[in-house]
């Protein structure tokens, strides 16, 4: 019986541990996810000012940018996967030259997405949407927004890295600061305030894009004060084949996996831009209150990744087991409360935006749709984003998401819209569910313990 109720002392005291790291980690991340969630917010109430046009012409340009977010959220896992483990092993040199081969990475894919917007804005938004008036609105904001995506490639990476050693409380000040900014410098471009002239979507564009060049200088700048690492021009050209080709190992399936989950999202926003922008329009004002409502769940699956690495390089195996099971309910929970907060919040949907009746029809089902949706999302980004991807885990979730995806949502979205024409809410339904059809998979994959692993190696600087 001592032993027992020692056991039990233990085993609360190793709980208090974790959600004291786990927490320490994540308040930051969910700080900052809400504050990015309420810059989108503020988009969508100052562009309702402009007309429903300019609301859902941002809302398809938008998916452009949210593609390269994918890219460099697969390559920030790259990053965060070798960092966060090296970091428990305290091996500051390699962590330094991890930060190198992702920025030189993440820039070749912001460069690339950076000149096709700024010379094929028409080419991109053709892929979302036939209508003429979408497409010029929303080639307006990708030439003034294009110019920010090869900013932004560094700056995710300098976040990355500095998340990844655990000073996560600065990246949520410099991405707060970052933001806050961009919510004021929208209204001045929107609304033409202190002289400024009404630029409507171009002026978002234009926001966006001052930010972004203000929050690059931000991390430069905290990076430097950093005592433990040292992320200057030289590591960018630091070289560590054995580093590069981990990099290459663990990272590719995690940008595959993003890029399959986002181009099948992409395809559900080609699927409602041909059925309507009173959809397009009523989905993103929906967009904003599930983004706010899901900040606590991404954040833990994303802060979880960080804490259960760190255990993982220093070969706390045993710990990250337990650990990891603590994650996975306390995400679930976390889900479930967001979708009770996304349905106590419906009244809010009618007054986010001036839609037009028929949009406003779309909002109740989409919302309840999101409130499904939302769960099966916490437990699968907890799973393949937090708990496999601490151990180096990526190839799962890119397998899982292509036949979900791919083999059953897309194809069923494309049937059932334009070979069966059943109704819009209808084919919303049946492209949001993809969630539910892999959980089964994730959890058996989670049961067999497969993706618990110290994936760092001995290193001596300079090798």
């Amino acid at each position: 019986m001592f032993m027992t109720n020692q056991n039990f002392i233990e085993s609360k005291k190793e709980a208090r541990e974790f959600y004291k790291s786990l927490f320490t980690i994540v308040g930051p991340i969910a700080l900052q996810n809400l504050i990015s969630a309420a810059v989108s917010s503020a988009d969508v109430i100052m562009l309702g000012y402009v007309g429903q046009d300019a609301i859902a012409a941002v809302s398809l340009a938008s998916y452009v940018q949210f593609i390269l977010f994918l890219f460099f959220i697969g390559l920030s896992s790259g990053v965060v996967m070798l960092a966060a483990q090296y970091w428990g092993k305290k091996d500051t040199y390699s962590i330094e030259t991890i930060f190198g081969i992702g920025s030189k990475l993440s820039g070749a894919v912001g460069l690339t997405f950076a000149l096709l917007s700024l010379f094929a804005p028409e080419f991109l938004m053709k892929i979302f949407t036939n209508d003429t008036r979408l497409i010029e609105l929303g080639s307006d904001y990708l030439r003034i927004a294009g110019i920010g995506f090869f900013i932004l490639a560094f700056s995710q990476i300098y976040q990355a890295v500095l998340k990844s050693i655990e000073r996560v409380k600065i990246v949520t000040a410099i991405t707060t600061s970052a933001l806050l900014l961009n919510i004021l410098l929208n209204a001045v471009f929107i609304f033409g305030l202190f002289g400024a002239p009404k630029l409507g979507v171009k002026g978002v564009a234009l926001a966006t894009t001052i930010a972004r060049v203000i929050e690059l200088a931000i991390c430069i700048a905290a990076a430097g004060s950093v005592k433990e690492i040292h992320l200057t021009i030289s590591t960018l050209f630091r070289k560590n084949k054995v580093l590069l080709q981990d990099f290459i190992h663990y990272s590719l399936p995690a940008i595959g996996n993003e890029a399959v989950w986002g181009a099948g999202w992409s395809m559900y926003a080609v699927i409602m831009g041909h059925l309507g922008s009173d959809l397009v329009a009523a989905n993103s004002v929906v967009n904003v209150v599930r983004n706010l409502a899901s900040v606590l769940c991404f954040g833990m699956a994303y802060g979880g990744a960080i804490v259960l690495g760190k255990q993982m390089g220093a070969n706390q195996l045993d710990l990250v087991e337990r650990n990891a099971s603590r994650l996975v309910r306390s995400t679930i929970l976390a889900g479930v409360l967001g979708a009770l907060v996304m349905a106590v919040a419906r009244p809010l949907l009618f007054v986010i935006a001036d839609l037009n009746q028929s949009a406003q029809a779309y909002l109740t089902p989409l919302l309840y749709i999101n409130c499904l949706s939302i769960i099966g999302a916490a437990i699968n980004t907890v799973l393949i984003c937090g708990v496999f991807r601490a151990g180096g885990d990526a190839k799962f979730g890119l397998l899982l998401d292509s036949f979900a995806m791919w083999v059953m949502s897309v194809p069923l979205g494309f049937a059932c819209a334009f070979v069966l024409k059943l109704p819009p809410v209808i084919v919303y339904l049946i492209m949001y569910l993809d969630e539910w059809e892999k959980m089964i998979f994730n959890v058996v994959h989670y049961k067999r313990k497969k993706w618990i692993k110290n994936i760092t190696r001995d290193f001596d600087e300079g090798n």
